[in-house]
């Protein structure tokens, strides 16, 4: 409370406003606009947003709902970040991926990462990326105890390790300050490709590279504990995280047999995650994150106090965000996800380019995906500050709640076995499984918009063409999109217009002045859009004696009747006869039919399209109907 000069409080001339108080006026507007009549807590209830993982976000945050004392940066349970002066005195590490296969190309495109803001390399070598025996030409020119090294080799880790580990001596970098990451993730192999029967070697083999580093490179980490497959297979944030722990306990079982004490093995770890455009609930990922490692840690002997086992984090933006229709919308997507990974604590975060999911990004996207990192840090100076989201109701209560479904989860995975047998018993594949097809009806009822692809797409958009991308091993989890869905009805309706010489149409049957049909016929178009299908507005507005001759001027094979409530009382039944006359073989409604349902019907109304509508089967039935393969 602010005090004025003369002892005066400023808020002495407000009244006191209490949470009962603010209740009462959420009850009156929820009565008013018909929503709910109910009082006290469940009108509050009413606001509130519910999530994955059983987790609720209300819509006001007191000092009442703030969990535990998160304790303060750099001290356990690390949930303010790992290190006291968090990310203030250099920033997060500017992490950028390359997976050129051809290694004087890739060296090239490195460098100019260095050289323009990036802050270490993240390179994909073997089956995809650069050849093993070429890691010296890719990193060719690359001051290797300045710029950290980072593998992605997949079952070819144990030699590319190797391979740069003989790099720095070859280079003469004294082994004390190489730095980087050799990338053995054995389990996360097993979740990419589901083959586990060379999982034991693999994890001897991770063992003995942590050894060797924790012994000879104290700069450079042996392990990843990649969480990326579970994100990518349709997993929430608790499944993401819940798996990640799991793994991590794994990895802290293999590398103490192998003599190393709980802290030096938590010192070989370094664990990646996704960061969504979804801001808070990344930030609070990520602070769950560490204080659920900070619990495996003491769980497991280490000493509390042990720096060594604050989770060291990687964040990528999502994959699983990235759409491949109106790619330009990705820069904001990755934006908004990195300035979540900064302020939640990442160590290192990786923009991927706006057409990664396209193919291999072209040097505009590499630029970009960089400099939006460089902006966030040097023109915004987001670290600056370091716990930025720290002391807020909101993010300490949705930190916590995100901890706690993921401990259940882990706490699954380990009845289970392990993640080892959870994998093999099929206990992860299925409840991913799960709660992908849960997103997937909310992705197709809109009700979680992809903007350029579920709304506002542009039928006009020239394709934007990438060389393919090396692939990537497959056979274990599956790898989603949020745009899959919409992504097989537009290539439905390309492959018609390349054969037809004209996008497959729908003929919107407007009905009265703009007023009254504008809202719908929009909305309509939009809907329409999504799956490729070219919207008809021409005429403006018709009427049951116009209306045939506008269709079949149309050439569509579709109709949607839009207009107000009041006038499809008044002439949807007998314009929807007349199209149905004309030769429509399908007559849609744009709005929710009411008590008049079965009267459209009669006259020849097949189906009603609105707000959280199956909007993928009312497109892809469209398509079917309008012969579109």
């Amino acid at each position: 409370m602010t005090v004025m000069p003369d002892g005066l409080s400023l808020a002495d001339e407000f009244p006191e406003v209490t949470r009962d108080t603010w209740r009462h006026l959420v009850e009156g507007v929820l009565r008013k606009t018909g929503t709910s009549d109910a009082v006290g807590v469940q009108a509050e209830a009413a606001l509130a947003t519910e999530l994955e993982d059983g987790i609720s976000v209300r819509p006001l945050y007191t000092a009442e709902d703030a969990p535990e004392d998160p304790g303060y940066p750099g001290f356990a349970p690390f949930v303010r970040g790992g290190r006291a002066e968090g990310s203030a005195v250099s920033g997060w590490d500017v992490r950028q991926r390359h997976a050129q296969p051809d290694p004087a190309r890739a060296n090239q495109a490195v460098l100019t990462d260095l050289e323009n803001g990036a802050g270490s390399v993240w390179l994909a070598v073997g089956a995809a990326g650069v050849p093993v025996d070429a890691l010296p030409e890719a990193l060719q020119g690359v001051y290797l105890d300045l710029a950290p090294v980072v593998l992605d080799a997949g079952a070819d880790f144990e030699a590319a390790a190797r391979a740069l580990l003989r790099l720095y001596n070859d280079r003469q970098v004294p082994p004390h300050a190489a730095l980087g990451n050799l990338g053995a993730d054995p389990l996360g192999l097993v979740a990419r490709t589901g083959r586990d029967e060379e999982l034991a070697a693999h994890l001897a083999a991770a063992a003995d590279l942590a050894v060797t580093c924790y012994r000879d490179h104290p700069g450079v980490r042996a392990l990843t504990v990649d969480a990326l497959p579970y994100h990518e297979a349709g997993g929430s944030v608790a499944q993401e995280l819940g798996c990640s722990l799991a793994a991590g306990v794994a990895y802290l079982r293999t590398l103490t047999e192998a003599g190393l004490s709980v802290e030096a093995a938590c010192a070989e770890l370094e664990f990646r995650y996704a960061a969504t455009a979804d801001q808070f609930l990344t930030i609070a990922k990520l602070r769950a994150a560490r204080r659920l490692w900070a619990r495996v840690a003491q769980a497991c002997g280490a000493a509390t106090a042990s720096l060594e086992c604050a989770q060291r984090q990687h964040a990528v933006t999502s994959p699983v965000m990235m759409t491949r229709r109106d790619p330009w919308v990705n820069m904001l997507r990755t934006t908004v996800a990195s300035l979540a990974a900064g302020v939640g604590g990442a160590d290192a975060v990786t923009v991927l380019p706006f057409d990664s999911a396209i193919g291999l990004p072209d040097d505009f996207a590499r630029r970009i995906a960089r400099n939006t990192s460089t902006i966030l840090l040097e023109e915004s100076q987001l670290a600056r500050v370091i716990d930025p989201a720290g002391g807020s109701w909101y993010v300490e209560r949705l930190t916590d709640d995100v901890s706690r479904a993921a401990w259940a989860w882990f706490q699954e995975i380990e009845r289970a076995g392990g993640l080892a047998a959870a994998l093999a018993s099929g206990l992860v594949r299925d409840r991913l499984a799960d709660t992908w097809a849960r997103r997937s009806r909310d992705l197709a009822r809109r009700k979680e918009p992809i903007t350029g692809v579920s709304e506002f797409p542009n039928l006009a958009e020239q394709p934007v063409e990438r060389e393919p991308a090396p692939e990537r091993p497959g056979g274990g989890l599956p790898r989603v999109r949020r745009d899959e869905a919409y992504e097989a009805l537009r290539t439905r309706a390309d492959a018609y217009r390349a054969a037809q010489g004209a996008r497959p149409r729908v003929f919107l049957a407007a009905l009265g002045p703009a007023a009254a049909h504008s809202a719908r016929a929009s909305f309509a178009a939009n809907l329409f859009r999504a799956g490729g299908i070219e919207a008809v507005h021409e005429p403006v507005t018709v009427t049951a004696e116009t209306v045939a001759d506008a269709f079949t001027a149309s050439g569509a094979r579709v109709a949607c009747l839009c207009s107000s409530d009041t006038l499809y009382a008044q002439e949807a039944a007998a314009v929807a006869e007349r199209l149905k006359a004309a030769g429509a073989v399908r007559v849609h409604l744009a709005g929710r039919p009411g008590e008049r349902q079965d009267e459209y019907e009669r006259a020849g109304v097949d189906g009603f399209v609105f707000a959280g509508c199956d909007a993928v089967e009312v497109l892809s039935s469209a398509l079917d109907i309008m012969g579109v393969a």
